[in-house]
């Protein structure tokens, strides 16, 4: 449903979309945070987030004719799933979410989180810095083992250095793979970059989904004007496995070089109405973006 009018959350505002956003439309890249005294963070984060509530995540929805969302457990939690599960299920048939593990999450937990509507396991390994390829395929095949069971999919936070190193392994995992932020890609670099042929035959493949989200972390370029090169290869390689995620609240805002662990970081203030305008300008198909925005996510998560 069209909007006729901007929309501001958290002090940002956001466009309305320019075109007709399909019914069942599915952001799957967004966080939740806080209440802090509710759902504390851990003590080994690398930054610390203000709070990002359920209430202003569906207000942004409403704006930009957003049905369905993915809740992915952010790092400042470490494998504390409590607030993303209870954001799911607040939410409720709409939501679906992506929890993290670590050698304690136990069998049990895992089948309760899926009855609340988890539905993948996270490994970021750009936030933790991981850059040995090594440990990156040991860390997915892990993940892999674990939620195979429950039919759940292994979403991953990389660059393509890493990607490129573990290729084989995401090849050849038990389970769908999902890639976040376009593999943090350079867009300035283009399609010819090292690691982007293996990120498209992995999609063209069918063997991952590629998020089409957070262009603003990979481009330099006005409005990341260099992106559309990338999902255009991206789109011919494989539309049924591309998917959308507007990063809300957009943590990490800040140069963490300056900021003390216990400093509230300002989340970047991302227009996502324009973000989602910008790649329906991009794919220029409205049956590309049917796939993109509701047909993909709805088979990946189970809705």
């Amino acid at each position: 449903m069209r909007t006729p009018a901007d929309t501001t959350i958290l002090g940002v505002q956001h466009s309305a979309p320019a075109f007709t956003v399909p019914a069942g439309a599915c952001d799957c890249h967004t966080h939740v945070f806080g209440p802090v005294a509710q759902f504390p963070f851990s003590a080994s984060r690398t930054y610390l987030p203000g709070d990002a509530p359920v209430e202003d995540l569906l207000a942004l929805h409403r704006a930009l004719g957003i049905a369905r969302v993915v809740v992915v457990h952010p790092s400042p939690y470490g494998a504390d799933n409590a607030c993303s599960v209870d954001a799911v299920r607040r939410i409720g048939a709409q939501a679906r979410g992506i929890a993290v593990l670590d050698a304690h999450t136990s069998d049990d937990e895992l089948h309760v989180m899926h009855a609340a509507g988890m539905r993948g396991a996270r490994v970021n390994l750009e936030t933790g810095g991981v850059g040995d390829p090594h440990a990156a395929s040991t860390a997915l095949v892990w993940a892999a083992q674990r939620v195979a069971p429950l039919g759940w999919h292994v979403q991953t936070y990389t660059n393509l250095k890493v990607l490129r190193g573990a290729f084989d392994t995401m090849r050849t995992l038990a389970v769908p793979i999902v890639i976040d932020h376009f593999g943090r890609s350079r867009a300035g670099l283009g399609t010819a970059q090292p690691g982007f042929a293996q990120l498209l035959d992995l999609v063209a493949s069918g063997k991952a989904y590629v998020k089409l989200s957070a262009a603003q972390r990979i481009s330099d370029a006005p409005d990341c004007a260099d992106v559309e090169a990338l999902v255009r290869a991206l789109v011919n390689a494989n539309p049924e496995r591309l998917l959308w995620g507007s990063d809300w609240p957009h943590p990490g805002g800040s140069s963490r070089v300056h900021h003390s662990i216990d400093e509230i970081e300002a989340f970047s203030p991302v227009d996502d109405g324009n973000a989602l305008n910008r790649l329906a300008r991009w794919v220029d198909d409205a049956a590309v973006m049917q796939k993109i925005l509701v047909d993909n996510p709805a088979r990946l998560y189970d809705f």
